[in-house]
């Protein structure tokens, strides 16, 4: 995901719209902001984990981060979020206790004869719709459907309100 994202390329202004924008989930430091300072760390958020708060992580974060997450939505004046962490970590947020509007893009490949989700394909798109989200200032939904970043395209009939679908033909 971080190597469709691009920040390394960022201007100033672009990396003040990315620590605006973006929140990346971390097992170990719960929600954080792209220029956070961090220790290197290799903690999967599903790794099993025994704490005062549970034996997982998920457990260990409880509504801690879902309550973050609607804090900001609240200071900001957000109508939605858009979802772009993988299943694992996103299973740390109580979903139905978001203030928002979430929305949780699906990329797929052509493969064989339909379209499938690639998982490795899926993370470089969610990273580069992440650098789409910031570059081009998107805060609406339509704009986040115009996203076409690594040939992708928006397919209004696969797609929900909640769940739009982007797909890529590569022949």
């Amino acid at each position: 995901m971080y190597k469709g994202l691009k920040a390394e390329t960022y201007s100033e202004g672009e990396l003040a719209k990315a620590q605006e924008k973006i929140r990346i989930l971390s097992g170990l430091y719960g929600v954080l902001r792209p220029l956070d300072l961090i220790r290197p760390y290799r903690l999967e958020m599903g790794t099993a984990l025994v704490t005062s708060e549970g034996k997982n992580l998920y457990q260990f974060w409880g509504s801690k981060l879902t309550d973050l997450l609607n804090t900001e939505l609240a200071e900001k004046g957000g109508e939605f979020i858009v979802n772009l962490a993988s299943n694992e970590y996103f299973k740390a947020v109580k979903k139905r206790d978001l203030n928002g509007q979430l929305i949780t893009p699906a990329f797929k490949d052509w493969k064989n004869g339909q379209y499938k989700m690639i998982s490795f394909f899926a993370k470089k798109a969610r990273g580069a719709m992440a650098d789409y989200l910031v570059r081009e200032d998107v805060d609406t939904l339509e704009g986040l459907r115009a996203f076409e970043g690594l040939g992708y395209k928006y397919d209004r009939d696969g797609s929900t309100p909640n769940a739009p679908l982007f797909l890529r033909r590569v022949e």
